[in-house]
């Protein structure tokens, strides 16, 4: 049976733990792709050489153009600039725009039946531009974001709790950013509701924590951002979709009018395979919570307001 085929384009510090993780994990071939002379090349053979270490007879190949990938099975796109200390995600969203446009074009030419997994940031803005100018169905287009925010609140919980994060089951939906939607209704601790085990203001606390996860991180490394965690999120969503896992996980997907959403790219659970989204899952909310997905679905409208595509 032929390979799958994993094309990463962006080979800074994301895209290549991206790619270190689906190496690691032998989904596939890789190929990186970056505008940079040297850099994609450099990373590739680095990796590859990991591989009589690790037994994996896996292919690494490193690129400035796109023919290396022509018939890429997925395509993720990390490419862009990160945010730095003080700058907001909607700051990039200009350069951002310009890089991934460019990108999705170039992708869409040479892997015209690829799925695209979008981690460029603001994430659901870019997943709307990779969505709009690759011309691909909406199944095939999906941004990472509710993977990475989930984890990080199972974590802060279970750091408060002293418990295992493997004990502890979290749904955040909504944008990638401030006005992201932590559920606690949906948060438990080995099956146990988190209001039962937690005060409502540590519960407030782990929540805000979560919300400014990404600029933590950002104020704590001065330069660059987050990737060990968004990398690993990444390789869950691609697994999902390679090994057709019917993997039920919070992706930004392209909303046609479920939660009474129409028309922009949100944070929603979704079941992952083979096909990429196949279904958007419909859960039950509070008027309360319907109230904060709908704002977060105002955010993320008034960014795409301001795309030139």
């Amino acid at each position: 049976m032929a390979r799958k085929k994993i094309t990463v384009v962006g080979a800074g510090n994301v895209g290549a733990t991206v790619a270190h993780r689906l190496v690691d994990m032998d989904l596939g071939d890789v190929v990186l792709i970056d505008v940079i002379e040297g850099l994609p090349q450099g990373k590739g053979l680095d990796l590859v050489e990991s591989s009589p270490i690790l037994g994996l007879d896996v292919r690494v190949s490193g690129s400035n153009g796109y023919r290396e990938s022509v018939n890429s099975d997925i395509v993720v796109i990390t490419a862009g600039i990160a945010r730095k200390p003080g700058m907001s995600r909607d700051d990039l969203l200009k350069t951002n725009t310009d890089i991934v446009r460019g990108v999705t074009r170039e992708v869409a030419k040479h892997s015209p039946n690829a799925i695209l997994v979008v981690v460029s940031n603001p994430l659901d803005a870019m997943s709307y531009v990779a969505y709009k100018v690759s011309g691909f169905p909406a199944e095939r287009v999906m941004g990472m974001a509710g993977i990475l925010d989930s984890a990080r609140m199972r974590y802060f919980i279970a750091e408060e709790l002293h418990v295992s994060v493997e004990n502890v089951s979290t749904l955040v939906l909504g944008s990638h950013g401030d006005e992201m939607v932590p559920l606690i209704r949906y948060s438990t601790v080995a099956g146990i509701p988190l209001s039962d085990l937690l005060s409502q203001e540590r519960i407030d606390a782990i929540v805000q924590r979560t919300r400014q996860g990404g600029a933590e991180i950002v104020s704590l490394l001065k330069a660059g951002s987050a990737y060990y965690a968004p990398s690993a999120s990444v390789a869950e969503m691609v697994e999902a979709i390679l090994k057709d896992k019917k993997k039920i996980l919070p992706c930004a997907a392209f909303l046609d009018g479920q939660y009474g959403i129409k028309g922009v790219y949100l944070g929603v659970p979704v079941k992952l395979g083979s096909r990429g989204i196949e279904q958007v899952l419909e859960i039950g909310l509070t008027l309360e919570e319907r109230g904060a997905l709908h704002r977060s679905a105002e955010a993320v409208r008034e960014l795409i307001s301001r795309i030139q595509l």
